[in-house]
């Protein structure tokens, strides 16, 4: 798909303060794709604040080391920011569903808005959108608006677009990823990142919290779809019983993926109002996107999310029961031996 950076550029270069937001629970892509455009409206002088409607998550604090991206829900004062700035821009989402309360306060402005993102699952942000759902990540989206307007990224910010690009997709290994993507990848590590520090801090600084919440994950993995589909969960007992954090979660579900002739795998982890956080995941082949969309969620076509109601039995067999549709739609046929 092809993006009108000229008028995304005039959207930009006509406006002199914005509020850059993403979902919540922000990932690499969401925070690295925030810093780095933040980065570059700074440098024409503009006037940038960085809000989310939830906190960063601990292992990714790296890539913000001047503290630049603040959560509403612990300074409720930035909802002045976002009331009266000229433009919001909102990146690595297309949902109201995934703003939360700033996606409220946004709602109730006559600011600008802009969307840049790369995911299918949206809603009417009365926004200007900015979309490619081919693209890999948010962050290959910004870099490409950057390169557009002949703006060099800082080693910081290039170190913030690297992070966001290798994990969403999978440290260049998801379908996703093609010749533009390694070519990204390549001129960022030119200008400053660097792959094996950056893959330590992401994957490296783990704890034994989260390696005694994964065993316990990974001892209750099953089968169901004549073993097409694997799947697990992870309850709040977990967490109390390893004290791990619930964001020790992420990436488990890859995990089951591991497992030979295995076409899709979803996570339940429970919340502590006991909703659901699912994170589902598929091959090539399988379109996991309706899945989640059933229970209001989305993401991509491989990689998608929703919450969904307890208990986790009913829960896990509901969404068997949607898997089974998309594996029997994609034509997969089992390759484990019985």
């Amino acid at each position: 798909m092809s993006i009108d950076w000229a008028s995304l550029e005039d959207l930009l270069r006509n406006n002199e303060s914005f509020v850059l937001t993403s979902h919540v629970r922000p990932d690499a892509d969401a925070l690295g794709s925030e810093l780095a455009l933040a980065g570059m409206l700074e440098s024409w002088g503009k006037q940038v604040h960085i809000i989310n409607p939830g906190a960063t998550p601990a292992h990714l604090q790296f890539l913000d080391p001047e503290s630049k991206v603040s959560a509403l829900h612990t300074h409720p004062d930035r909802a002045e920011l976002i009331r009266k700035c000229d433009a919001h821009i909102v990146l690595d989402t297309s949902a109201w569903i995934q703003l939360g309360e700033v996606g409220k306060v946004m709602s109730r402005s006559d600011s600008t808005k802009i969307v840049i993102d790369h995911h299918v699952s949206s809603d009417d942000l009365q926004a200007v959108e900015f979309k490619d759902t081919t693209s890999p990540a948010t962050g290959c989206l910004v870099y490409e608006l950057m390169t557009f307007c002949e703006y060099t990224p800082t080693m910081q910010e290039a170190s913030s677009l690297y992070c966001a690009i290798a994990t969403d997709t999978g440290w260049f290994r998801f379908p996703a990823t093609n010749p533009v993507t390694m070519r990204i990848g390549g001129e960022l590590i030119a200008a400053g990142a660097n792959p094996a520090q950056l893959y330590n801090r992401l994957y490296e600084q783990g704890s034994v919290e989260r390696l005694k919440l994964s065993g316990l994950a990974l001892q209750r993995v099953s089968l169901a779809c004549d073993d097409l589909l694997v799947y697990t969960y992870v309850t709040q007992a977990d967490f109390a019983a390893t004290k791990a954090h619930p964001a020790d979660t992420e990436n488990l579900v890859n995990e089951c993926m591991r497992i030979k002739g295995t076409q899709a795998a979803f996570i339940l982890v429970e919340q502590p109002n006991r909703q659901l956080k699912a994170s589902l995941r598929s091959r090539e082949s399988v379109d996991v996107t309706p899945v989640a969309e059933h229970f209001g969620g989305g993401g991509h076509r491989q990689a998608s999310g929703a919450m969904l109601p307890g208990p986790i039995d009913q829960a896990i067999e509901k969404l068997v029961e949607l898997f089974a549709v998309q594996l029997k739609l994609a034509g997969v046929e089992p390759t484990v031996q019985k």
